[in-house]
């Protein structure tokens, strides 16, 4: 049996929507059967209220046909992570303390997403306040596998077609990885380029917002609409020349798949093919523990934001999450205050390190989804850019043995997000990859 149509990429969704070949009604109705169609195994979703979205999608068809410009994303319904807030659907934060909570305001990422137009399709699923308790989401290409965390559902329905785009948040690997394992493209803008006020906080040095979709340029769109300042801009700005890259093939706090490196090699390979200058890297030794830096920050903040609730709560908590917020509480003030001091110095000469390159390129994850449904994956890929703050982005590259998708990740300093698109874009166009849709 043929299943219903795929939801276009956000491009595609905007164009016809701005031509009137399309109306948001029509494209919620394709979002809406694919889900039925495709989510049972899957279950990306927390939240979707089918007459709801149907209602939002006429409401702006209703402003289109009055000639009224609502913005760049008019029409176009996105998945939400359901660790962001808003006020018209519950944000219940993966978790049963919060099972059915509606907040009485929306994120202010959700704020201007409503003043480009778009509107909030659902709320996908997360792990327990974005740690690393698995939510119900299951891997799009095989149900066996994980689909990654924490922004698991948004990952899985943009990899399904069921959304054009979804929101996410990273605090170590929770845009990157799943992106890589369910085979989309995942962007993790420089910090703080998207505003977080309104989402649930875990670790408020690192936390960043993120875009999952089919393509760069979609991501683009998305996270431009969405920016506070002057970077990401919504439209890709194409090089003008191949980039300089360094190639990070490992980094020293884990393993990587043969199959992962091998497929990593194989893309840095094509883009040198293409003239693109690619030069081999380490990362230097005095950051070869920057892991741990990472853990002591996060840890330490997520027992300060969450410390409260676990007092009264820690029954409804998972073993997994009440451990690092125990391990959090027992970092002490000065231990901290040396692990911030430590990212600072990091942030700095990094920053300089990665001078000469237009992007850093580097594994998204150590291998392909872990056939295992008590966990999301190894973040450990991701550490580094979350931890200092760097704008990241992973794209799909291949398939392993046995079908899953292996992505390719590339970094770049601070407030380069533009630049670091323009690579991937350059990029992407060179490693074709074929999606689930």
């Amino acid at each position: 049996m043929t299943q219903p149509a795929p939801a276009p990429t956000v491009m595609a969704a905007a164009a016809a929507l701005r031509s009137g070949k399309r109306t948001s009604e029509e494209l919620t109705l394709v979002a809406l059967n694919r889900i039925a169609a495709t989510d049972a195994n899957v279950q990306a979703w927390a939240h979707v209220d089918r007459e709801h979205a149907l209602a939002l999608a006429r409401s702006t068809d209703a402003l289109r046909s009055a000639g009224v410009d609502t913005g760049r994303l008019a029409g176009i319904g996105i998945g939400v992570k359901d660790l962001i807030s808003t006020g018209d659907q519950p944000t219940q934060l993966g978790s049963p303390i919060f099972a059915g909570a509606r907040p009485a305001f929306d994120a202010d990422c959700i704020v201007r997403l409503k003043r480009a137009g778009g509107f909030v399709f659902g709320k996908t699923t997360t792990t327990e306040f974005g740690f690393m308790q698995p939510g119900k989401t299951r891997n799009p290409w095989n149900a066996a596998h994980t689909p990654g965390g924490s922004s698991s559902g948004s990952a899985a329905a943009v990899a399904l077609g069921q959304v054009s785009a979804a929101l996410g948040t990273q605090t170590n690997g929770s845009v990157i990885r799943p992106a890589a394992y369910c085979g989309v493209v995942g962007f993790k803008p420089t910090r703080d380029a998207l505003p977080f006020e309104g989402v649930s906080l875990f670790s408020p040095t690192v936390d960043t917002l993120g875009v999952f979709a089919r393509t760069v340029a979609d991501c683009a769109l998305v996270a431009g609409c969405l920016a506070g300042g002057d970077f990401p801009r919504s439209t890709l700005t194409p090089l003008t020349r191949a980039p300089r890259l360094a190639w990070l093939a490992d980094f020293p706090w884990v393993v990587i798949s043969a199959e992962q490196r091998a497929a990593g090699e194989a893309a840095v390979d094509v883009l040198r093919r293409d003239d693109a200058s690619v030069t081999t890297v380490a990362l230097p030794d005095r950051w070869r523990e920057a892991h741990l830096v990472h853990r002591c920050i996060t840890f330490h903040e997520g027992a300060g934001e969450l410390g409260a609730l676990q007092e009264s709560e820690r029954q409804r908590m998972s073993a997994k999450l009440n451990a690092a917020l125990d391990e959090g509480r027992a970092i002490s003030a000065a231990t901290y205050a040396q692990a911030l001091a430590q990212r600072n110095e990091a942030v700095a000469a990094l920053r300089a390190w990665l001078e000469p390159y237009d992007a850093i390129v580097a594994p998204p994850a150590p291998g392909i989804a872990p056939g295992d449904l008590t966990q999301t994956g190894d973040p450990s890929c991701c550490t580094l850019w979350s931890l200092l703050g760097f704008p990241a982005i992973s794209i799909p590259v291949g398939l392993a043995s046995n079908g899953l998708p292996l992505g390719l990740q590339f970094a770049a300093a601070p407030r380069q997000d533009d630049r670091l698109l323009a690579v991937a874009h350059w990029c992407e166009a060179r490693l074709p990859f074929k999606g689930l849709v």
